[in-house]
């Protein structure tokens, strides 16, 4: 006797029908704008119209200072902040954790407040704290440190030192919340057994706690390398990229290319390229480091 295969409904078919629209739109606004800025990398605006140029765009950039110069300034901002942000949140997520320590709602509150903060506002924060009538220039002068306000903005060093400031308060508030959860997923009894076997705190936390947060290390890591390497507002409104290009970025310089100088949409595109390649590459060294240190 031959039995009918139950019938009921598609839920796969139902599955697609929902997400549709949502692919729909990922399309049009991702996938296409990607593919779309690929091609232009390889064109150039003559005639009033959009030519296939080669690989013009590219070699145009090894003999642009400004653009040189944008690379360098963001990987020193790359170099510098990255470490200290991360040093920084671990060391205040690893305090935060501390069972003896009381107010833990405050502190954790105060810590990643700044994170929520426009980062327009912020940035205009900074920029007035450090003006020439700014709070750091009346704090310092009342101190009898300074004789005079300085002009933080015009010297290339300390604008790129403001930036970099900015940013470690910014940011580092937002590192501190995934450490702090793996900080508490991490097993009590390794600690215990560290503590049964002699460990004091500072051995505790290098040779068992740093081990276990490798992975969430490793992935700040990776997204704090990404967002310097596109690192735009803060520059945009702190020094719109003076004194003399000194901290500039190259996201602010695809800007630039894009709706500040002549419109070159197809050399701006080559230069995202470059950020993109740029990003994978670093990507795959952590990785690399990371996996030989297994």
């Amino acid at each position: 006797m031959r039995h009918r295969k139950k019938t009921g409904p598609n839920y796969n078919v139902y599955g697609w029908i929902f997400i549709s629209l949502a692919f729909l739109l990922y399309i049009i606004f991702t996938i296409y704008p990607a593919i779309e800025s690929l091609v232009l990398a390889f064109q150039s605006f003559e005639g009033g119209k959009y030519v296939f140029a080669g690989f013009r765009n590219f070699k145009r950039m090894f003999g642009d200072g400004i653009f040189l110069q944008s690379l360098k300034n963001t990987f020193l901002y790359m170099i510098i902040q990255v470490p200290i942000m991360l040093v920084l949140a671990l060391v205040l997520a690893t305090v935060l954790n501390n069972k003896s320590l009381k107010l833990k709602g405050f502190f954790r509150t105060s810590i990643f407040l700044p994170c929520v903060t426009s980062l327009v506002a912020y940035s205009i924060l900074f920029k007035m704290m450090f003006s020439l009538d700014g709070i750091v220039n009346k704090v310092l002068m009342a101190l009898g440190i300074l004789d005079a306000p300085y002009q933080y903005l015009q010297d290339s060093t300390w604008a790129r030192a403001v930036i970099i400031i900015a940013m470690i308060w910014r940011w580092t508030g937002y590192n501190v919340i995934f450490y702090l959860s793996a900080l508490q997923n991490i097993p009590k009894e390794t600690f215990e057994a560290a503590k049964v076997d002699g460990a004091n705190s500072i051995q505790t936390f290098f040779r068992v706690t740093i081990p276990q947060l490798k992975p969430i290390i490793l992935l700040t890591t990776i997204m704090s390398t990404n967002g310097t390497l596109q690192l735009f507002d803060e520059t945009m409104n702190i020094t719109q990229g003076g004194p003399a290009n000194s901290t500039l970025t190259i996201s602010h310089y695809i800007y630039n290319q894009s709706f500040v100088y002549a419109p070159n949409f197809g050399y701006a595109s080559a230069i995202s390229y470059v950020v993109v390649f740029i990003m994978i590459i670093l990507a795959i060294i952590q990785f690399s480091v990371a996996g030989k240190e297994d």
